[in-house]
């Protein structure tokens, strides 16, 4: 910028103010105390002028965040349903075909929610047949 470009106006500051001033001007390679102030000033504005933009951007943010899971949730019940819809044609089929008392189905309940709690939800096809084998 041009020195004709630039206006004066007053300024009040306090003694140890200035003396930072005169101590730091030229360690932040500027050519003199006002081109120093003139950066903090630029500096602080912008620094202002960024905390107004993260107001404004979190909120928009969280609410992005929170469709999206929202959108998960909604994903994930439809796929749980569907595969409770399949469990329980399955159940169906099976109970139709084999004739299982009351006691033997008291046991498989016991059995399955211990092992569904020791492998932690996590079943596959193959380690059913391989217990079923044993």
């Amino acid at each position: 910028m041009a020195f004709e470009n630039k206006a004066k106006f007053p300024l009040w500051v306090y003694p140890q103010t200035i003396e930072n001033v005169r101590t730091h001007y030229k360690h932040d390679n500027c050519k003199s105390q006002s081109e120093f102030i003139e950066k903090a000033i630029s500096f602080y504005i912008g620094y202002l002028d960024e905390e107004r933009s993260v107001n404004y951007i979190s909120p928009m943010i969280t609410e992005t965040v929170k469709a999206t899971i929202a959108g998960t949730e909604q994903r994930l019940s439809r796929l749980l349903f569907k595969v409770a819809v399949e469990l329980g044609k399955i159940s169906n089929m099976l109970a139709a075909v084999h004739d299982i008392d009351d006691e033997t189905l008291r046991q498989l309940q016991s059995m399955c929610v211990n092992e569904v709690r020791r492998i932690n939800g996590i079943i596959s096809y193959e380690d059913a047949v391989e217990f079923q084998k044993e």
